[in-house]
Parts: structure tokens; C-alpha cells; sequence
């Protein structure tokens, strides 16, 4: 198999799938904007050849990069990032090279909003009220049936970034006095509930391979607009409800061959499950991290050997809650570092920085730690998270 991975070498965990498609077999071939030499060990190791472009939007110059790799090595059998901004330039080269996977015509039903919701909507699974209205005045019927509060979001695009909570007319009228005229954005009802992920591997006939759950009880919406600390937890199991509206999701989309990320609301109000998005690459924040450390798996390796063999995984067994606790640099905590360390030590997985165009959503910094109950898993994230005073 031949496989192009676009920006292999960002984020860090792309060296990880590269890594794994070698092991399996694969001819990984890198497109990057990074000189070689400031390329992991492991990441040349993988690579049979890595085309240098300068610039990584330059769509000109990574025709010719496919071109040249069609060239020396025959057809080529994927293309593909994993990362949700290079969703449409991925599927642009697949449809101009006929490479397998989703092309130009159905990328738009995973990165616009607005789309998704028919597909909920095909799925049977609850979705949220929004409204595309562009003035006041043209939301005016929307806003009586849902009242505030509201969510206003950009219509295309991933993360929190410029995604408000809008409590008042006052609100939505500075919102719609302000809002920058380039941005196609969509409104929401909000939700008063938790974030259920339903996360995994589906295979290319559509069967899902491998699936697990996280649950995020602090809105990423608020951390990013307070720039507060993040946590989550990987969930020892999936349940019943999130299980059955995630795979009715997937198959209203229709998608094969994919990691996927679906994030679902449970609303506090009434428990119903109510789909919010889907992200058709793997889930961001270590996530794919906190799936290894619950299950004691190799996802990366999982996702290789679907992909190259079309082998079956697992089954399974989710053995560990594991939990993401991040710090802020301008916050001030009661506990330091090597207190965590002396404290929790035996059941810290990983610690390290984070880079910093994730830090204002992920923090500056972030440990992950695991235990078979989740009672202790939360007492980590309260004890790492004490704010003095």
C-alpha cells in the first residue's frame, strides 16, 4: 500500500500513526513544510521519502509532490492527514488523483455544521435548534421558539475558537454589530448537559471495529473563553444510548475506513442524547492517549493494521478510567509539581507541555493518570486543579 501522510509531523502523535502504518507494511510517503532534519527519529524511520514543500497551503506545490510520488512508486492507495483543518485539501487530491476515500463533493457534510444536522436528522438521533440567519431581524422567529440562552459558532471549523454563549438581546445585538463579515456563522440552541464522545475505527465495509467514550463535564466553550483548565475522562465502557445514537450516526454519513469523533450532549433537563457534531479524524487532546491507557491498547496500531489488513481487532476490555487534568501558566496552585508526583504518583501515565497553539483549550501543561475507579480519577483532577485561596 501506498500511502501519502500529509503533515506528518505535526501534531507530534501523526509520527505515531506514521510509525505504525510502516510496521504494517505500508510505503508511508511524507508531504511536509518541516526541513528533514528537524524530523523525529521515529518519523524518518517510518518514511520511505518525505517531499519538502514551502508552504503547506500551496496546493500547486503538493499536486506536484503526488505527482512526483505516483511517479516513483505507482498509484497511489490513501492520502491522508488525520487532522480536521486539511479535511477539504485532502479530499480536493484524492478527487483529483482518484485516490480512495472521501472526495470534494461530501467533504462540506463533515466540516459544516449546518450539514450535519440533515444527517442527524436521517439517523433519528435528537439534534440542537440552530439558525443560519445572518441579521437580527432574520433570527428574530428562531429566538422565540428557543430563548436564551444561545450558542453562535462558525458555520466551518473545529474546537471552540470564536464560539460564545449569548445570554441577552444586548448580547446577540453586540454579537451581530461586531461579528467578522467573512465568517459564515450558525446559531444554537443551548444545552444544559455533559459531552458524551463516542469515538473509534470503522472499517471500509462500514463496521465498527473498535469504539469507546469520554465525558466532559466542563464545557471546551468555557475553558477557552474564561482560559480556565480542561479535564475529561476515557470511560471504562460505552453505554447503551451512546452506543446506538453513534452508530446510527455513522451510518446515516455513510463513512468507511475512518477514525472517527462524535460528540453527543446529554441533557441535564431530561437525559435525552442529542448529537452535536461529528469529526470524522481522531479525537484531539490525547485523547487517542487516554483510549491506549484505558484499554491497554495500541490505537495507532489498531488503526494501521484496519487500514492495511483489514484485520479484525480486539475484542476489547476497557480495564481503567483515565483522566486529563491540564494547568494554566497564570493560575496559582496549591499543590506543585512534585506534590502531585509524591501523591499520586503510582497512577500519573503521562505528563508533558503542550504546544502552544492547543494551550488556550488543552492548557499549558497536562497529566494523565488511571485507576479502576472514578472516584479516585476525579479526586486526581480535584487535587492537581486546587486553585490557593
Amino acid at each position: 500500500m501506498n500511502f501519502i501522510f500529509f503533515s506528518p509531523h505535526f501534531p507530534r502523535n501523526s509520527a505515531d500513526f506514521c510509525s505504525q502504518l510502516h510496521q504494517q507494511g505500508a510505503t508511508v510517503l511524507g508531504i511536509g513544510d518541516a526541513e528533514y532534519d528537524q524530523l523525529e527519529d521515529k518519523l524518518k524511520s517510518a518514511l520511505t521519502e518525505y517531499y519538502k514543500v514551502s508552504s503547506l497551503e500551496n496546493y500547486d506545490e503538493i499536486l506536484r509532490a503526488v505527482g512526483y510520488f505516483t511517479h516513483q512508486y505507482g498509484k497511489i492507495d490513501r492520502f491522508e492527514s488525520l487532522n480536521e483543518y486539511w479535511l477539504e485539501q485532502d479530499a480536493a487530491i484524492r478527487t483529483d488523483f482518484n485516490i480512495y476515500g472521501t472526495k470534494t463533493d461530501f467533504v462540506y457534510n463533515l466540516k459544516q455544521k449546518s450539514k450535519m444536522k440533515e444527517f442527524f436528522r436521517k439517523s433519528g438521533v435528537s439534534t440542537v435548534q440552530f439558525s443560519t440567519g445572518t441579521t437580527r431581524d432574520s433570527v428574530q422567529d428562531f429566538i422565540r421558539s428557543t430563548g436564551f440562552p444561545l450558542v453562535v459558532k462558525p458555520d466551518l471549523g473545529s474546537g471552540a475558537s470564536m464560539t460564545y454563549k449569548i445570554n441577552s438581546e444586548a448580547e446577540l445585538q453586540q454579537f451581530f454589530d461586531t461579528k467578522p463579515d467573512d465568517v459564515a456563522f450558525i446559531i444554537e440552541e443551548f444545552i444544559d448537559g455533559v459531552i458524551l464522545t463516542y469515538d473509534g475505527l470503522v472499517d471500509i465495509e462500514g463496521n465498527v471495529r473498535f469504539a469507546v467514550s469520554h465525558l466532559f463535564e466542563n464545557s471546551v466553550m468555557d475553558v477557552v473563553n474564561t482560559d480556565n483548565h480542561l479535564y475529561y475522562f476515557c470511560l471504562k465502557d460505552v453505554s447503551p444510548e451512546v452506543e446506538l445514537a453513534g452508530r446510527n450516526i455513522l451510518k446515516a454519513f455513510g463513512i468507511k475506513e475512518r477514525f472517527f469523533h462524535i460528540e453527543l450532549f446529554k441533557s441535564n433537563k431530561d437525559g435525552r442524547i442529542i448529537a452535536l457534531e461529528v469529526n470524522m479524524r481522531p479525537p484531539g487532546a490525547w485523547m487517542t492517549d487516554a483510549i491506549n491507557f484505558s484499554y491497554d491498547v495500541d490505537v495507532y496500531r489498531e488503526w494501521a493494521r484496519m487500514v492495511v489488513h483489514n484485520e479484525a481487532l480486539g475484542p476489547f476490555e476497557g480495564k481503567y478510567y483515565t483522566g486529563y487534568a491540564s494547568r494554566k501558566q497564570h493560575k496559582h496552585y496549591s499543590h506543585s509539581h512534585e506534590d502531585i508526583y509524591r501523591t499520586y504518583g503510582d497512577k500519573i501515565v503521562n505528563y508533558a507541555g503542550i504546544e502552544e497553539v492547543f494551550s488556550r483549550a488543552m492548557g499549558n501543561s497536562a497529566y494523565q493518570f488511571r485507576s479502576a475507579d472514578l472516584a479516585d480519577v476525579r479526586d486526581i483532577v480535584n487535587y492537581i486543579q486546587q486553585e490557593e485561596g
